[in-house]
């Protein structure tokens, strides 16, 4: 019966048509030998991302037909799609043609072209465009990289709250023009301060008779500028909004955080988490010099060689134990290395757990405690599991005593479950403390947590060892 379930799978999968292949579609229409008219007329067909993503298989020569076919206000919307050569292609067309392009994107598409340019460049370029546009990308810049207001755009529909329902149409058809983000549009008060939003499809619908007010959801959410990314990021993640609103200390609106914004937004945080459970100071690219990746590294390195060295002097003071008991390095590795994967687990269960801003301190006790049980209980598993197996190893193939095998994988055995309780507790309270601290969680990385814990595994295997082998039983090899 299964084999007949997965033989229809692959049969479904075989019907599935292939998608055609855009990139080479659109290479064949840049190089054709067709009027600029012609393929300006076959390029409409296609989704912006797509074209910017052939431009690196272009020449600069076949690139700077394809921006005069387009035109700039065309160009600017491909740009906004680049992520990478962005500097680039800027550089491949003149300071005023760059200016024009810049004017035409949303602010916020604009200023990260621009942190992409030498600074040189940028200012060059800037000193040509216009001041309503530099207004816009001014205000964006003003916010600091982890406030919410460098993420948003100023593309968005305002009217007035004693506006009729002719009246607001009205308004909508003049500002989409330059505006087209206009599945909600924004209501303000007379002395412009926040009011509410309304749905594009309701004011569409609504009868001339209609009150606009009728209309308005003043609870719409909002947030405030310089609110920082990472404590309202989740809060934006739960409303299903295409867009809401940015406000200032006033509750004026300055602009507006679009689905995509909250996209990118929540993609960075998590390469940001991520870059630092890997034991990096920064995110790191593929194309970038050796120079940036190894000052994104080493930092973390310097830190985690001296608290290794750290380790190993923790280790030097148990050579009276190593020198009696030889045998127990041989397993000073698997406590370490269990040691240093469960607190790894714990690690990453509690930052996405605390990623949730509305969490209490009963909560937070809540999830330690869980994962002490969870630590002890994989612990008591392992540890029996070591019991048994490391003491048939050391019985039969180093020739040791039944009783001296066994009391050698008892201490074993109890220093894992040991170091699996503390290791559990201290990968959940270290970022819960560094978050009290205002301390971005994710800095307990997995290597600073993993060194932390060795010199745990280290401290209860040898400690151990030495109390209960040595001490209690007086064994010695």
């Amino acid at each position: 019966m299964m084999d007949e379930k997965n033989t229809l799978l692959e049969e479904e999968k075989e019907r599935i048509p292939e998608r055609p292949d855009y990139e080479q579609e659109l290479v064949e229409i840049i190089r054709s030998s067709a009027s600029d008219e012609e393929i300006r007329e076959e390029l409409e067909g296609y989704h912006d991302n797509d074209i910017a993503g052939v431009l690196e298989e272009l020449t600069p020569e076949e690139r700077e037909r394809l921006y005069r076919i387009l035109g700039v206000e065309a160009v600017s919307e491909v740009f906004a799609y680049l992520e990478e050569d962005v500097e680039k292609f800027i550089n491949e067309v003149d300071e005023e043609q760059a200016a024009d392009i810049l004017e035409s994107m949303d602010a916020d598409d604009a200023v990260a072209v621009l942190d992409e340019l030498e600074e040189d460049k940028s200012t060059a370029i800037k000193e040509l465009m216009d001041e309503e546009a530099l207004e816009d990308i001014d205000l964006i810049e003003s916010y600091e990289d982890d406030e919410i207001g460098s993420r948003m755009t100023t593309n968005f529909i305002v009217i007035k709250k004693d506006f009729t329902v002719r009246q607001a149409m009205k308004a909508l058809i003049e500002q989409a023009a330059e505006n087209d983000n206009i599945l909600t549009i924004y209501v303000v008060n007379d002395d412009e301060t926040f009011y509410g939003a309304i749905d594009l499809k309701e004011l569409i619908i609504a009868r001339d008779y209609v009150e606009l007010e009728t209309l308005i959801v003043t609870s719409y959410p909002y947030v405030y500028a310089k609110e920082s990314i990472s404590e309202c990021i989740e809060e934006l993640k739960d409303y299903s909004e295409d867009s809401i609103p940015v406000l200032d200390n006033d509750n004026h609106i300055l602009g507006v955080i679009t689905s995509w914004d909250i996209v990118e937004a929540v993609d960075d945080e998590m390469s940001e988490d991520y870059a630092m459970l890997a034991g990096l100071t920064e995110e790191e690219e593929m194309q970038e010099p050796l120079k940036d990746s190894v000052r994104k590294r080493l930092p973390w390195l310097i830190v985690l060689l001296f608290l290794g060295l750290g380790v190993s002097t923790v280790i030097g003071l148990f050579e009276p134990v190593v020198a009696q008991l030889t045998i127990v390095v041989s397993f000073q590795s698997t406590i370490l290395g269990m040691a240093g994967n469960v607190g790894t687990q714990s690690l990453a269960v509690t930052i996405r757990v605390l990623m949730d801003e509305g969490l209490t301190w009963k909560q937070e006790l809540k999830l330690v405690w869980k994962e002490i049980k969870v630590g002890f209980t994989n612990g008591l598993i392992l540890g029996l599991m070591s019991f048994v197996l490391i003491g048939l190893f050391i019985y039969f193939f180093k020739g040791k005593s039944f009783m001296f095998s066994y009391a050698i994988s008892g201490c074993i055995g109890a220093s894992l479950l040991l170091a699996m309780v503390i290791s559990s507790f201290m990968g959940t309270m270290i970022p819960i403390t560094l978050k009290k601290m205002k301390i971005d969680p994710a800095v307990a990385s997995g290597p600073l947590i993993s060194t932390i814990n060795d010199l745990v595994a280290v401290v209860s295997y040898y400690g151990l060892t030495w109390l209960l082998l040595i001490q209690v039983l007086q064994l010695v090899e």
